[in-house]
């Protein structure tokens, strides 16, 4: 089994999962000697069970992902002589979204969001790894809307909040004070839904639920 394979079965036994991978340039904001990062995501189906089943979610302190996140991605980092870092506790912040595109599995979709290969427009990060040694990576995929003929993302914005231009902030929550019972409320953002890749990734209603409440505030 290759170093890539170990590291990627410790993370799926987490519930998370590489999410895109790639050797680090100088002018990447990796960590010096940083020579194979590797980008986690929740691994589907199963994340959110198992994550609303930890103590971060019992205890009813604050952040109770960024926390469960630190305390599994620390450990694993610890497991693998890796430095662990997170899209969370800046500023300053890494550059997560430059390393997500840089890695070959995530590209800016139609309406200019965050696709991935696996996730669709429901990829999230919950940290990532710095490694001191250059690994084999595997190559990397097309991008899921090199196939998707329907782009439904495009129309799927009941408020017309984003899509090809880009995002209307001030409409979006303009429609989300309009409709707190809505179905992006309840459900997630309905052009993340519209995409077929985040249909096929298995994430449940009530992971986006959570999320948009604390976007939402």
């Amino acid at each position: 089994m290759t170093a890539y394979a170990r590291i990627r079965d410790a993370a799926r036994a987490r519930h998370l999962d590489i999410f895109g991978a790639f050797h680090p340039d100088p002018d990447d904001g990796a960590p010096l000697g940083c020579e194979t990062l590797l980008l986690l995501g929740p691994l589907e189906p199963g994340f959110w069970a198992h994550l609303t089943d930890s103590p971060e979610w019992q205890d009813g302190q604050p952040d109770p992902v960024d926390r469960w996140s630190q305390r599994v991605i620390a450990a694993l980092a610890a497991e693998h002589d890796t430095v662990p870092l997170f899209p969370f506790g800046g500023p300053p912040y890494q550059p997560f979204i430059a390393w997500a595109l840089r890695s070959g599995r995530a590209w800016q979709s139609p309406v200019t969001l965050l696709v991935h290969d696996r996730a669709g427009l429901m990829v999230s990060y919950r940290g990532a790894l710095a490694l001191p040694r250059r690994l084999d990576l595997p190559p990397p995929p097309d991008t899921p809307c090199a196939t998707c003929d329907t782009r439904p993302c495009l129309s799927a914005c009941p408020a017309g909040a984003l899509g090809a231009g880009g995002y209307d902030l001030p409409r979006c929550h303009g429609w989300l004070d309009a409709h707190p019972q809505g179905s992006c409320m309840s459900a997630g953002c309905a052009v993340r839904r519209a995409c077929p890749q985040s249909q096929s990734y298995g994430r449940v209603g009530a992971q986006s639920a959570y999320h948009m409440s604390r976007f939402h505030t």
